[in-house]
């Protein structure tokens, strides 16, 4: 039987380490799994799923959902797909088509924007999903729990938009109170 895992939360949550943590532990259980992200993700490596403290695994790069299909093999067991609210909607029925092939599917991603809102088709994976896990961050102002994602800079003219893929050097992790919206006044 198959079946999709979520991990979601904001950035610096740990989402990817526990997407690595579940795929080691499926690999010392001797299963064949493939991990793959959005080619847009190049922040620390191209051939790597990569946490911010360094931990990777070799990831296959793809540009469309639909890839997926014809990529992952007949004997793979478990698919990993990390930086999901990257990809299209069609992320949605692939995963749905993976799951009912018998594969057990872990999709990791952001759930909101840096604008506090739902993030591509995260929200859409999260309610198809038999298990979601939400982790959060540390706050980078006052330590409490954090959910959200502040961008450092926005620019009012139109900027870089939505996806403006970085790590610390655009993005801090923050809670509710200390999130400050970047288009409206506190």
């Amino acid at each position: 039987m198959g079946w999709v895992e979520v991990i979601c939360g904001s950035m610096f949550s740990g989402k990817t380490e526990e997407l690595i943590r579940r795929i080691k532990r499926a690999q010392i259980a001797k299963q064949k799994v493939q991990i793959f992200k959005p080619v847009i993700d190049n922040r620390y490596s191209a051939e790597h799923v990569t946490s911010h403290s360094a931990m990777k695994l070799d990831a296959i790069n793809i540009e469309r959902p639909d890839q997926l299909m014809e990529l992952v093999d007949d004997n793979t067991r478990i698919v990993g797909i990390d930086e999901a609210q990257f990809l299209s909607p069609t992320i949605v029925d692939v995963t749905q088509r993976l799951a009912n092939r018998g594969l057990r599917v872990i999709v990791a991603g952001l759930d909101l924007d840096y604008q506090g809102q739902p993030f591509g088709s995260m929200p859409n994976l999260m309610a198809i999903a038999e298990m979601v896990t939400k982790m959060s961050a540390i706050c980078t102002v006052c330590g409490n729990p954090a959910s959200r994602t502040q961008r450092r800079f926005v620019s009012q003219e139109g900027g870089p938009g939505t996806i403006l893929v970085g790590a610390e050097d655009l993005y801090e992790a923050r809670c509710r109170r200390c999130y400050e919206h970047p288009f409206l006044s506190r």
